[in-house]
């Protein structure tokens, strides 16, 4: 068997994750793309999910990560854990998803720094909040009761952000640092995340990259965006997973692996979604760019 050529390398980080996602490009599992990839077995180093979208017993999703699940590497994101609302997670929702993670064990699992849920109530969207002292201990005893309940280490994903709060204490990735700190979790670093969240704050995404605490990135994601103009003619940018990688993001993916070395990287894509290739090929171009960087690692 031929290896591949990225198959040798351990992801970078701690120890937690020596086991975790092989340091190789992956796409999003969407039902659209199934048939095709249990027909070609397109040599692909892992597949993620959504953890919500599989919170049932049994059905044709099921019978078909199976299979997938088989052949290859799975990560598993989840939406709904709401780590930095002011309520603990909630305990039905997290045993539903110790349940998925027993049934599948999945080489990662990873949710975000944001809050979703507010007095029982659900709100469907990924949430952001001031960063300070008070958020910071909520943050962090909600990812250590996360971690204590399903007995494993998270990663947390940086999130895109389209406002600031006046209380903030922290800078966002001096907050991630802090939580990475404390609690042991490792970092899913969403470079189009960063993009968006510094081009919408006038900030400048390389020194963002510089201040996360680099050494505990377990995953990156790689995604579209879509521009728009705020009140003052100024870039606004979504954070849509709509549209192929921009070019600014793929050029802050090889800044930002050049200092990590190979990491799984996953292209994410939720929406205009285009042929099973397309993604494919940005899944290898994010090999060909972990390959340059691990040739920097071993000659610079």
């Amino acid at each position: 068997m031929i290896q591949h050529p990225l198959s040798a390398t351990p992801s970078v980080g701690s120890p937690l994750f020596a086991a975790g996602l092989p340091a190789r490009g992956g796409v999003g599992l969407k039902p659209e793309y199934i048939a095709e990839i249990l027909c070609s077995k397109p040599e692909l180093g892992f597949f993620e999910i959504h953890a919500e979208n599989y919170m049932v017993a049994g059905g044709p999703y099921h019978q078909h990560l199976t299979q997938i699940g088989a052949q290859y590497a799975l990560s598993v994101h989840g939406v709904g854990l709401s780590l930095g609302g002011e309520a603990a997670p909630d305990p039905t929702h997290l045993l539903r998803l110790k349940r998925l993670l027993d049934r599948y064990q999945p080489a990662s699992f990873s949710e975000h720094l944001a809050w979703s849920g507010h007095q029982g109530q659900f709100l469907n969207d990924l949430l952001p909040l001031p960063y300070t002292r008070h958020t910071l201990t909520r943050v962090c005893e909600h990812v250590a009761q996360v971690q204590a309940f399903l007995q494993r280490p998270i990663l947390l994903e940086n999130p895109a952000t389209y406002l600031t709060f006046r209380d903030s204490s922290f800078s966002e990735a001096e907050f991630i640092r802090e939580v990475v700190c404390r609690t042991g979790c490792g970092l899913l670093l969403d470079i189009n995340n960063v993009y968006v969240s510094c081009v919408n704050h006038r900030l400048d995404p390389y020194a963002y990259i510089d201040q996360l605490p680099l050494s505990a990135v377990g995953e990156i994601h790689l995604a579209g965006f879509h521009e728009e103009q705020d009140l003052n003619g100024e870039r606004l940018l979504i954070d849509s997973h709509g549209a192929a990688v921009a070019d600014a993001v793929w050029q802050l993916y090889a800044y930002a692996v050049q200092k990590t070395g190979p990491v799984a990287t996953l292209i994410e894509r939720d929406q205009n979604l285009p042929a099973f290739a397309v993604l494919l090929a940005e899944a290898k171009q994010a090999e060909q760019i972990m390959l340059a960087s691990r040739e920097v690692h071993c000659y610079g």
